[in-house]
């Protein structure tokens, strides 16, 4: 199959530290090659991967030193990826939706003849600011949703998007299992925590919860030094409480610390103040014979089995409660439940059935002719109660809303 990837500019594939989306794409891409599906990725110059790589600037935009409020080169990589694309003969496009320049996605695809598909990697509102500021752009955008199908990462994220999106599917992210394997080494005393330290991410409440049952943690993590907010939460909140005894920050980690890190701990400690759409450090951490005691908030319920991988708790007495109980668990079978569920190839192979469905809806509906009368009919939207009359320059579109359609009554959700 001829695959296109359109990657978001903004972190490097892979991503140096922090980059959620940019593993996924990343580990997606590379079992795509090995599968032997021909893969053309398309982001900034600084990407490794097996895939061809087309790129419209050499470096991704945060290296480069762009901060998240500019979006004028964001634009110009996704309309020259997605004009690129017009004059090539792919079987599928795969975009990725995950802050909000990737918006733009929306209108740039919407006249794309390709079958394409994109993935909600984060959460509504995208018209939004790290400093706390939000807009209402969003619905703007919504205007274009009923023509691009979607997939979401967890049953959680699709539920609670407040539009109605085209959901052809639900795909939990995968890692590599064979490039996580716990390291055998001697096990430690220590919890830890890891991910960006913000306040969403709980990482004074792991903390305090590591206090309460009296255990050392450590800590790993990026501080966002563009963001005052991050900088500010990190020295006022975190900082003053890391006496490198029993709470210890060893600041952020590549991959070979990482599985150090985890492979050694008793377990992870993920107190999320948000509704968190995935949770890629919980998969890490039980690839790892890590077990995971999280608050049961956004998908963490699906990824977790309580008592078995780990614990899901509601507060911070409950997760300091179940610290003690952590031997419980069989740490073998913690990555059992990752290799089953949450392997890259499952996620490889859920991504290709969800394309080839896509595919075969579009060929067939295709092959509908489109009547002459179609601009002076109404047509309704499948999502939505509300009736609209086409626009001449409308009736191009009408083979891509046939071919959502008709996914949707062979494939539903």
């Amino acid at each position: 199959m001829k695959i296109a990837h359109i990657a978001p500019p903004w972190f490097s594939i892979p991503p140096k530290n922090y980059g959620g989306t940019e593993n996924v794409v990343y580990n997606l891409v590379e079992e795509q090659v090995a599968q032997g599906h021909d893969v053309t990725l398309y982001a900034p110059g600084d990407a490794k991967t097996s895939a061809k790589l087309i790129s419209f600037f050499p470096k991704s935009l945060i290296d480069s030193g762009v901060p998240w409020q500019s979006q004028l080169k964001a634009y110009y990589h996704l309309c020259e990826a997605v004009d690129d694309i017009k004059g090539k003969n792919f079987d599928i496009v795969h975009t990725h939706l995950s802050s909000s320049s990737d918006l733009f996605l929306f209108p740039l695809m919407a006249a794309l003849e390709t079958p394409h598909v994109m993935t909600l990697h984060s959460r509504f509102p995208f018209d939004r600011l790290p400093n706390g500021w939000t807009g209402d752009a969003d619905h703007l955008y919504m205007k274009w949703a009923p023509t691009m199908p979607m997939v979401a990462i967890s049953e959680h994220a699709r539920a609670e998007v407040p539009y109605p999106l085209n959901f052809v599917g639900v795909v939990y992210h995968g890692l590599p299992i064979g490039q996580f394997r716990p390291a055998r080494r001697k096990r430690g005393d220590y919890f830890a925590w890891l991910g960006r330290v913000v306040p969403d991410k709980g990482t004074h409440l792991a903390i305090q919860a590591a206090k309460e049952a009296g255990v050392p943690v450590v800590l790993a993590g990026t501080v966002d030094r563009s963001v005052q907010a991050s900088v500010r939460y990190f020295q006022e909140m975190i900082k003053p409480l890391v006496d490198n005894k029993q709470v210890r920050y060893i600041g952020p980690v590549k991959m070979k610390e990482k599985i150090n890190l985890l492979s050694r701990a008793r377990g992870l400690l993920n107190p999320i103040e948000w509704e968190e759409p995935f949770g890629m450090v919980m998969i890490e951490a039980m690839a790892l014979e890590c077990p995971v005691i999280s608050f049961a908030r956004g998908a963490a319920t699906e990824l977790i089995e309580h008592g078995k991988t780990g614990f899901l708790v509601h507060d911070v007495d409950e997760m300091a409660q179940f610290i003690p109980r952590i031997d419980e668990i069989d740490r073998a079978v913690t990555r059992q439940h990752v290799e089953k569920h949450f392997s890259v190839r499952v996620m490889t192979e859920k991504y290709i059935k969800i394309y080839r469905q896509l595919i075969r809806a579009h060929k067939e509906a295709s092959r509908q002719p489109i009547p002459s009368v179609i601009r002076r009919k109404q047509l309704v939207n499948p999502d939505s109660t509300r009736v609209k009359t086409p626009l001449p320059d409308e009736a191009a579109h009408t083979v891509a809303r046939a071919t959502n359609h008709n996914l949707k009554e062979k494939a539903g959700n």
